[in-house]
């Protein structure tokens, strides 16, 4: 069965039994192995702590992303859950980062998180600033 013929057939059921919300949801986030192992690193501890995925502006290009570790979750944050690691994702940076991937990359001179976004219509030379 086709992915239209699926949307189709659950629209008609919820239209049927009066619910007339039909939402089919993007992944806001998916992290790679190694991210979710180097997070698992991160957050363990006594306390709970949530890694936060925003998105500023500056840079070349004009945005940045922000990680930041927290003991809350907002309000209108949107949690991330796999494979054990929580991560949340500000509201305002939703839309900028629908459908990316974090990924954990080490090489001789640094480990970072980097971010698979295609969204980003252009990446700055030094890879740290994109532009939507």
């Amino acid at each position: 069965m086709s992915i239209a013929a699926v949307v189709k057939q659950a629209a008609s059921n919820s239209a049927k039994s009066g619910t007339s919300r039909l939402r089919l949801r993007k992944a806001a986030l998916t992290l790679t192995p190694a991210a979710v192992s180097r997070l698992k690193t991160l957050t363990s501890g006594p306390t709970p702590q949530y890694l936060r995925v925003g998105v500023k502006q500056k840079g070349c290009s004009g945005n940045s992303y922000m990680l930041e570790f927290t003991d809350s979750k907002g309000k209108f944050d949107e949690v991330v859950q796999q494979d054990g690691v929580t991560v949340l994702v500000d509201s305002k940076a939703l839309i900028t980062i629908l459908g990316s991937e974090m990924d954990f990359v080490e090489d001789k001179l640094s480990s970072q998180f980097v971010f698979h976004n295609p969204n980003a219509k252009g990446v700055c030379g030094c890879g740290e600033s994109f532009a939507v």
